[in-house]
């Protein structure tokens, strides 16, 4: 921390972020279900100017290393399109391989959604999971996340209704949401957009159960290391937002979707 700057959430003086969202206020999200119509499951989920299009596509087939073992499998892959962002970048299939934070990324997902599915229950069935980042202006791995799961659940309740799964029988173990909190300006902030991400001192990323349990925590001191104390209150600001997630997952799945053919 530097010195003269005490940081900590009940002392901090607010500051005004550049979207006019308050230190702990989440942005605009919105999930579009059934975005897709050929998809088992798909999602447009929007974390303020972040859009992310989720799918999940329910295949009975399965890895080799499973054939037998009873257990089914959800993977994920994660990119972005060329112009998500303000200058085009170049596609990672002309270049001929998946960069790093690419493969990163898609890793994630697929360990965060892993986390709340019981591959017995599943079967011997994969939920292929896509995350195309459409427009970006930070926190597209938290939304990924959290819109993945919306996009998850429909695949499965997909499967439900054409037989695919035993009646009665969901393998989902609960929900999984992410968000991304930060120290910007000495204010532990909440959902860090693009211009807060460029400016933090310090950069997390946590993915968390419904019920509040952590699966994954990604932090770095961009500038000044931080404290035991701080990385506690910045885990607490951070439950509060997978909470309200998970509560706006909730309503978007309990919401009547369109029929697909």
């Amino acid at each position: 921390m530097r010195e003269g700057r005490d940081v900590t959430l009940a002392t901090v003086t607010t500051m005004t972020r550049s979207d006019g969202r308050a230190a702990d206020q989440l942005r605009p999200i919105t999930f579009e279900r059934g975005w897709l119509e050929q998809a088992e499951g798909s999602t447009l989920v929007s974390f303020g100017r972040t859009r992310v299009l989720c799918t999940a596509s329910f295949s009975s087939d399965i890895p080799r290393w499973l054939k037998g073992s009873g257990k089914g499998w959800v993977t994920a892959e994660y990119a972005m399109l060329p112009r998500a962002t303000n200058t085009r970048n170049q596609r990672e299939s002309v270049k001929g391989k998946l960069g790093g934070r690419t493969q990163e990324i898609s890793r994630l997902i697929g360990r965060s959604l892993r986390a709340v599915v019981d591959m017995e229950v599943l079967g011997e069935n994969s939920i292929l999971i896509d995350c195309d980042v459409l427009q970006a202006d930070g926190g597209t791995r938290t939304a990924a996340i959290t819109g993945a799961y919306v996009a998850l659940a429909d695949s499965i309740a997909w499967a439900q209704q054409n037989g695919l799964l035993a009646p009665g029988v969901n393998p989902l173990k609960g929900s999984v949401a992410a968000v991304s909190v930060g120290i910007v300006e000495g204010e532990p902030r909440l959902d860090l957009h693009y211009d807060d991400d460029v400016n933090a001192d310090t950069d997390m990323n946590v993915v968390m159960t419904g019920d509040g349990r952590f699966v994954e925590v990604q932090g770095t001191a961009e500038q000044e290391p931080f404290d035991r104390v701080l990385l506690d209150r910045l885990l607490a600001l951070a439950g509060d937002g997978c909470a309200q997630l998970a509560t706006l997952q909730q309503q978007a799945l309990a919401a009547p979707l369109t029929a697909r053919g």
